[in-house]
């Protein structure tokens, strides 16, 4: 399963401080001086590290790596590796440029994407761009971060409270969790954050002896995309963001979201479901099928279920949890369908054969360790995605904030269960960024394409015409009447297509949209 998810609902976790801590004040910072072209060191391709088990390399991928600075407040102090790779332009006298590409995360490895993006891109747009990925800083091969989680952390990390609403064992689990990024990856912390990529995204580009680039981000990728054209607005060229987040709600507010998004987006589901009543026997309407999983996670919430081989029991927590993986896609309704009757008819205790190795697919499709590359912490997407999110800006530090949060959105959204409201290890992080958050701006060249789904569980609508706002006129939007997370090249019919079509257009030629648009 690709890696789709904004990681708004991570592992259970947090420390205990209850003191309130003033908000750093965004750096509105418009251009930063950085490396210029006859001051980058040449690059020099060459093989690429081993990919994840299963993942398929495009032979025509090269990879590389730039050093740039930990500190960027001391550019002359030590120094770290970043990752990149390239699969040339197929088209040479139609190249424009390189089209830098991140999956968004936080924690996303981004090194191999270019293998990935061929498959889906408009056949223009990759004869005009040399493709460039990378592993951002504290990922993958690029000094990655570790937490020292154990695979029992890893699937499924969303902050689910306990059956009765309390998040004491969320806070728990957050002390320790804290406590262990600290221990292990305390100086590398202070430096891992979205304005540093950006920076770094401007050595790679010196690096590469490109005046301008352009970009693709998905989801956290949408952030990274805004900072970079708000740091560095004269060497952007053409950027599409695709399920974007809010820049002014960064990153708390954000999560918290997903609540209203999941609760929109799961008649999809069900509907699905419904429609397949038949062979799935879990209700024959939306209201049925919604009964039918509400009851179901309670069950296991009362009396986890033991899946053979699994590193956690399934209780109701934990099929929330992959139930929110599966509404990133249509296409996982079926896997979606199927592990909701097995678990069912685990719960009454007579699943089948097939239906415990169903269920055993689940766990495995969610198994952050086994979608690390070769060489990298198997903790290593989570505790990035720690590093980022608790690196860019303050989270609340009073406990009774999150217990409220949490009450009052199991009651509104009791799909979720309140998790997207609770608490990260952000709340009682053991150091501090160095640096500003970037205040995303509107200032700079029209040349800024948004995509985003109307029912995304990730990164709901509204987060997405908030990017819109904070970029102002730089922007056009493209709303897309469809569901799931990430939109360009997911679906080639329907209104989907619209928008990828929309986008192939724009990066080709530079053509936006006139004004936002909607496919339906």
């Amino acid at each position: 399963m690709k890696k789709t998810l904004l990681w708004s609902t991570p592992v259970v976790v947090a420390v205990a401080l209850a003191a309130g801590t003033p908000a750093l004040t965004p750096t509105r910072t418009v251009e930063v001086a950085n490396a210029s072209l006859s001051e980058a060191p040449a690059v020099r391709w060459g093989p690429c590290p081993k990919p994840p088990a299963g993942l398929a390399v495009d032979p025509r991928q090269r990879c590389a790596t730039v050093r740039v600075p930990l500190d960027y407040t001391k550019p002359g102090g030590k120094t770290i590796p970043i990752a990149i790779s390239r699969i040339p332009a197929t088209g040479k006298a139609a190249r424009r440029g390189v089209l830098v590409l991140n999956p968004g995360g936080p924690g996303g490895e981004g090194l191999n994407l270019p293998s990935t993006f061929t498959r889906t891109a408009g056949k223009p747009v990759l004869a005009a761009y040399d493709l460039i990925g990378f592993d951002p800083r504290g990922v993958g091969h690029s000094s990655p971060v570790t937490c020292g989680l154990q695979p029992a952390e890893l699937v499924p990390p969303y902050p689910y409270p306990d059956r009765t609403g309390s998040i004491a064992a969320n806070v728990a689990y957050a002390t320790s969790a804290a406590q262990r990024c600290g221990a292990r990856s305390g100086d590398l912390l202070p430096y891992v954050t979205t304005a540093n990529t950006a920076r770094d995204l401007d050595r790679i580009r010196a690096a590469l002896g490109e005046r301008t680039i352009s970009y693709y981000g998905t989801s956290y990728g949408s952030y990274l995309g805004a900072a970079y054209a708000t740091l560095f607005s004269s060497r952007t060229d053409r950027l599409v963001l695709d399920s974007a987040v809010d820049p002014s709600k960064v990153w708390y507010d954000q999560f918290r979201t997903q609540s209203r998004g999941q609760a929109i987006r799961f008649p999809d589901a069900a509907a699905y479901v419904a429609a397949n009543a038949a062979t799935l026997r879990f209700g024959r309407t939306l209201s049925a099928v919604t009964a039918s999983y509400t009851e179901l996670t309670a069950r296991l919430d009362a009396a986890p279920a033991v899946v053979p081989g699994a590193p956690v029991p399934l209780s109701g927590a934990v099929l929330r949890g992959l139930t929110t993986a599966l509404l990133s896609s249509d296409q996982y309704f079926p896997m979606l369908g199927e592990g909701w009757r097995a678990a069912a008819d685990l719960a009454a205790g007579h699943a089948t054969g097939k239906q415990l190795r169903t269920l055993q697919g689940l766990f495995g499709a969610m198994n952050v360790a086994a979608a690390s590359s070769p060489g990298v912490p198997t903790d290593n997407a989570i505790a990035s995605a720690y590093a980022v999110a608790c690196g860019d800006a303050r989270w609340p530090r009073d406990l009774r904030e999150y217990a409220r949060n949490v009450a009052a959105d199991r009651k509104a959204y009791p799909l979720s269960a309140g998790a997207p409201a609770n608490l990260w290890p952000c709340a009682f992080w053991p150091t501090q960024p160095v640096g500003k958050p970037v205040a995303v701006s509107g200032r700079g060249a029209r040349n800024i394409l948004i995509l985003q789904n109307e029912r995304d569980p990730a990164t709901p609508l509204e987060t997405g015409r908030g990017m819109h706002r904070a970029l102002g006129h730089r922007s056009v939007l493209v709303t897309v009447n469809a569901g799931g997370h990430v939109v360009y090249g997911s679906n080639p019919h329907g209104p989907t297509a619209c928008a990828s079509r929309a986008a192939d257009t724009f990066l080709a030629t530079g053509t936006l949209p006139h004004k936002d648009t909607r496919c339906a």
